[in-house]
């Protein structure tokens, strides 16, 4: 079964925000694990927050690139 995304981000979406939903995310798969460590569940959920991570990775890409270019304009 294919990782889903559980759910949208918004484009007004900080990393804050979404760095708090990786948060939760890992703190439940740390739950799972100690739970049941061959859970299906947990590589979707790992999917899920490898993609959540890469979506911050490049927010603050966006965002440095953004602040260099001002820099440069300036």
């Amino acid at each position: 079964m294919r990782a889903q995304r559980v759910w949208k981000v918004n484009g007004d979406a900080s990393i804050g925000q979404l760095q708090s939903r990786l948060d939760d995310l890992n703190k439940r798969l740390g739950q799972l694990e100690n739970q049941d460590p061959d859970s299906a569940t947990l590589e979707e959920l790992r999917a899920i927050a490898l993609s959540l991570s890469r979506e911050i990775d490049d927010l603050r890409c966006a965002e440095a690139t953004a602040a260099l270019s001002e820099l440069l304009r300036k």
